[in-house]
Parts: C-alpha cells; sequence; structure tokens
C-alpha cells in the first residue's frame, strides 16, 4: 500500500507542478519568466516530459486506454455518490480543477501500480518485450 502511495504522490506532485489553479505551477511561471529564463524553463520543461513519458508509458503498458477510460469512470462516479449524498461540494472552478488533478493522478498511480497488483493476485510477473 505504501509503494502505490508513493506512485500516486509522485503522479499528483508531477501534475500539480506542470499545472494548478495557483500561480505556482511550471505553466504560469514560464509563460512570466520566458525572456529572463529560457534555459532553466527548457530544462525544467523537459525533466516534467520524461516523468509524464515515464508514467504514461507505465499506464498505457499495464493497464491500456480502455483501463484509463474505466479508472476515470469509476472516480467519477464515486464523486458523483459523494456529490449527490452532500459529502461533496463544488464551489467554484479551482476545486473541479484540483478534483480533476486528483482524478488523473490516481489514473498515473494506479497504472503504475497495476504490475504489482496483478503479479500478487496471479503471481505472475508482467515481461517487457525482449526486442526493445
Amino acid at each position: 500500500m505504501t509503494g502505490f502511495l508513493l506512485r500516486w504522490a509522485v503522479a499528483f506532485g508531477l501534475l500539480t507542478l506542470t499545472f494548478n489553479p495557483t500561480a505556482w505551477n511550471y505553466l504560469d511561471w514560464s509563460r512570466r519568466s520566458y525572456g529572463e529564463q529560457t534555459p532553466l524553463i527548457v530544462l525544467l520543461g523537459l525533466l516534467l516530459l520524461m516523468g509524464y513519458v515515464i508514467y504514461l508509458r507505465a499506464t498505457f503498458r499495464s493497464i491500456g486506454g480502455f483501463g484509463m477510460i474505466m479508472v476515470i469512470a469509476v472516480v467519477a462516479a464515486l464523486f458523483w455518490v459523494l456529490y449527490d449524498y452532500g459529502l461533496l461540494t463544488v464551489r467554484d472552478e479551482s476545486e473541479l480543477v484540483w478534483l480533476g488533478l486528483l482524478v488523473l493522478s490516481l489514473v498515473l498511480g494506479i497504472g503504475l501500480s497495476w504490475s504489482h497488483v496483478r503479479r500478487r493476485l496471479s503471481g505472475q510477473s508482467d515481461m517487457d518485450d525482449v526486442s526493445e
């Protein structure tokens, strides 16, 4: 469980570093600082891109596009139930953005963790193709 929480937290950090409703994110900072800090913007952008490549590649390999849609659908249905019972309220647009970041980070966290879950359930390990 702690492995999943760590993978989910890193995914959430990656997404929120890239964009969030506050002024403290890569996209807003890079727009404000483009002329003065272009080399640093490019370097940090490439590091973020590397993080996305790792997470997205692992997620597509483990749960695929259909699995990603299913995770989003289940979490959206959960939010709908919580909203319907009055346990979740959305007062403004920034709360919707935070919920979206939470959903996307759960998709990436589950995608990166799914091979570990499958191995525990089935006793079989996933292997990458040898020709790659």
